[in-house]
């Protein structure tokens, strides 16, 4: 915890001096290396617990993540990283397993950013963590983070209007590498679920201080999820839940891990805690989202099964 915590200090420093789209703005070409080693049982135990996911058995689906984000924290708070990791938004997550990794199996983890895109609010980069044993491949994923200027204007905004609240990226979430886009301090007025959303499965209450559980046991200990005082510096009316979680608590419902061959989601709007939400997804399972009680979509996904 003490490098990422370094990490965390170092981005907080040196954000004032990154902004997003610059033209001449350039990717760090190199990797970062975990080298290879079993999950502590302890963290993996009281990660399995907060999400949800059976206690023995594979590595949950989402875990190498987990692993790996003090990692991804190295890389985006170093000076070769030309976004600023202050208000960064995690705006989408893919995810392929190519085979079970078991959790006493040494797992080496390797992260670099892929890609840097230009986006009508900033710029987008593209963070891959790959996951292997004994030198095979056996889990990857993509993440999209989305830096936002400091103001966008109608003239490099698609048609001059603002991003609807529901949509990937469409609020900037201050204070680090999060999930989801910032809350709106005004009520929010949503219709309820359309005649074909998808049908609820399981209605969940989450407590004000799921933030500090998860932050314990992810290592993502980001202001914006802890208290409400600590929230509140960065726009927020209470503290959200992390979306990593929210993917992980609707995976570890889906069941059968075993049969997933890709996962993707997408975040759309934070989850203010304490609160409420309805998990629901198709017949088949390949298929999800996170509502709030006024029909709010919080979270998409998609999952493809053997």
């Amino acid at each position: 915890m003490t490098s990422l915590s370094a990490s965390l200090a170092r981005g907080a420093l040196t954000s004032p001096f990154k902004r997003a789209g610059r033209p001449d703005a350039t990717l760090p070409p190199g990797r970062l290396t975990r080298p290879a080693a079993p999950a502590a049982p302890g963290p993996l135990a009281a990660y399995g617990r907060i999400c949800g996911f059976p206690e023995s058995g594979a590595l949950p689906l989402t875990y190498p993540h987990v692993l790996a984000f003090p990692l991804t924290m190295r890389l985006m708070t170093g000076r070769a990283f030309p976004l600023p990791v202050l208000g960064l938004v995690h705006t989408w997550i893919e995810i392929t397993p190519h085979r079970a990794a078991g959790p006493t199996e040494p797992v080496e983890l390797t992260v670099y950013a892929q890609e840097l895109t230009p986006h009508w609010r900033g710029a987008e980069v593209t963070m891959t963590t790959e996951a292997r044993v004994g030198g095979e491949l056996v889990w990857e994923s993509r993440s999209g983070y989305l830096s936002r200027r400091r103001r966008a204007t109608p003239d490099n905004a698609p048609g001059g209007g603002a991003t609807p609240d529901n949509a990937p990226g469409g609020r900037s979430t201050p204070g680090g590498v999060s999930g989801g886009a910032a809350a709106v301090q005004r009520p929010v007025t949503a219709a309820p679920p359309a005649a074909d959303a998808l049908p609820a499965r399981a209605e969940w209450r989450l407590p004000g201080g799921l933030g500090r559980r998860y932050g314990a046991v992810s290592g993502d200990r980001n202001p914006i999820h802890l208290h409400p005082l600590t929230a509140r510096l960065f726009g927020f009316p209470r503290a959200i839940a992390h979306g990593m979680w929210t993917v992980a608590r609707c995976l570890a419902e889906a069941g059968d891990q075993a049969s997933i061959r890709s996962v993707r989601a997408d975040f759309r709007a934070p989850v203010l805690l304490p609160a409420t939400v309805t998990y629901a997804a198709d017949a088949a399972g390949s298929a999800f989202e996170l509502r709030g009680p006024d029909g709010r979509v919080h979270l998409v996904g998609s999952v493809d099964r053997a």
